[in-house]
């Protein structure tokens, strides 16, 4: 099994560019952000890539119904 680690500026960046924007896409505070560990542990990096995957990802890649055209 390979483990990887994501970091805090990383993850940020990848989340719109500013903690406030990060916390957004994730629902938490921008308080809480800011108290986040340089190396994200594992459930961090875990909700990072949720919202990642919700943002870029098809609906139906996400086991959710497709969405109606029009």
């Amino acid at each position: 099994m390979v483990k990887w680690t994501m970091d805090k500026a990383t993850a940020i960046e990848l989340l719109g560019g500013s903690p406030a924007k990060a916390a957004r896409e994730i629902g938490i505070t921008t308080q809480a952000v800011s108290k986040w560990p340089a190396l994200l542990p594992p459930a961090i990096a875990d909700r990072v890539q949720a919202a990642l995957a919700r943002k870029r990802l098809p609906p139906e890649a996400l086991g959710l119904p497709k969405l109606p055209k029009g």
